[in-house]
């Protein structure tokens, strides 16, 4: 199945849980102007992820993309792990 029209959103971002099965948690940072003052300040969201071969670990700075839902929070799915850690 391929989406011809629709671009899923890539983001990379860093592992801050891989406790859970198939399941990561990744914090992706952005720098946002203020809109009043502005200084930029850094935002971090929380993703939750899948991650069907549990490839991933605490620490490693992986690339998400947008899926379709999984479960209430997943979704986004794990593309590549960019690095790992020395754990």
């Amino acid at each position: 199945m391929s989406d011809d029209n629709t671009t899923k959103r890539t983001v990379n971002g860093r592992v801050i849980s891989s406790n859970r099965d198939k399941t990561l948690t990744v914090a992706v940072e952005s720098m946002i102007k203020h809109s009043l003052y502005g200084k930029y300040v850094r935002r971090t969201t929380r993703l939750h992820a899948h991650d069907e071969g549990n490839e991933a670990r605490t620490g490693d700075w992986v690339a998400v993309q947008e899926c379709r839902p999984m479960s209430k929070l997943k979704s986004w799915r794990l593309v590549q792990v960019i690095e790992k850690t020395n754990q």
